[in-house]
């Protein structure tokens, strides 16, 4: 299986330079929240992620009120308000949202503090506890080596010879590129003008998520298999020329000839397989979470779940 491993780490395009933001100390809690906004979607935060901060942050106003001075909110406000917000406010959340607006408190003020606008984090000896979600299930070292075998018998089958499914497959394994990413692949973007180090470049041309695009090391093996599928499918733009819902189904369909019965294989699976795979053969952190395309505050707890799962 070593060929469907890369041995160079991702290279980051263009990363965010965003200008520290023109608060004072002395600026108010709801100036803060707009400027925090901003600086969210200029950094590439989710859309689920900004919704949830700035909803975090909204109650935090509620509590505090919307002209509150940055430089005179303490830590005992802040615990004061996760007591609040427990027990008090009549709507008590989960274990799992206190956690999260926990985390929104942290970042929030962090930021604050790491930009200069007020002197000492509040929100830094808050204490956090996780609140541990359900492991995603990977492929065992013997599944993947069955999927690559069913994937290369189906690409060889004398009646119906399918390229695209061994494509997809080393594609997955070598990037562990997201669903939406593959769907939106286009055939230029697969970078082959050094063959030794051929390179898949993974872009984003919304500003809001530029951060995100990278171009990934690919094994020099997988332009013969490339060369195959172009032959056989003739894509014209995108080099996976259907939906991602019959890209699926071929996932489904390369698992089941594998004799994979335990779990569906699927984007997912191959994405947190090519994560725990690097990881075990030592890529650094940043660097897998550069290659994963996530920001820093998704990587918590894609990190401590990579680890759970090596650890298996």
């Amino acid at each position: 299986m070593s060929e469907l491993a890369a041995s160079t780490p991702a290279v980051e395009i263009d990363p965010d330079t965003a200008a520290i933001p023109a608060l004072r100390a002395n600026s108010s809690l709801g100036e803060a929240t707009t400027e925090f906004e901003e600086h969210m979607v200029r950094k590439g935060f989710s859309n689920n992620t900004i919704k949830a901060f700035r909803n975090d942050l909204k109650i935090l106003r509620l509590f505090m009120n919307n002209d509150a001075v940055l430089r005179q909110i303490t830590n005992d406000h802040l615990n004061e308000f996760l007591q609040w917000m427990q027990s008090e406010r009549g709507r008590p959340c989960s274990a799992k949202t206190l956690a999260r607006r926990i985390t929104t408190l942290k970042v929030f003020f962090s930021w604050l503090r790491e930009t200069g606008v007020i002197a000492t984090d509040p929100a830094e000896d808050i204490i956090q506890f996780s609140v541990r979600t359900p492991l995603p299930i990977i492929l065992t070292k013997d599944e993947v080596d069955r999927l690559v075998l069913a994937c290369q018998d189906w690409d060889r089958d004398r009646d119906k010879p399918d390229a695209r499914p061994y494509l997809l497959v080393s594609l997955l394994l070598q990037t562990g590129m997201k669903k939406s990413e593959c769907a939106k692949l286009l055939v230029e973007e697969i970078d082959r003008s050094h063959p030794q180090s051929p390179e898949v470049l993974i872009r984003y041309n919304d500003p809001r998520y530029i951060h995100k695009s990278r171009r990934l090391p690919l094994h020099p093996s997988i332009l013969q298999s490339l060369d195959r599928y172009l032959a056989q499918y003739k894509p014209d733009r995108f080099l996976f020329d259907c939906t991602p819902r019959n890209l699926e189904y071929v996932l489904d369909e390369a698992g089941k000839r594998a004799k994979i019965r335990r779990t569906q294989v699927g984007f997912e699976t191959l994405r947190w397989t090519s994560a725990v795979r690097d990881y075990k053969t030592g890529m650094k952190d940043d660097q897998l979470r550069l290659k994963m395309g996530l920001s820093k505050v998704s990587w918590r707890e894609t990190s401590d779940k990579i680890q759970r799962l090596a650890g298996q």
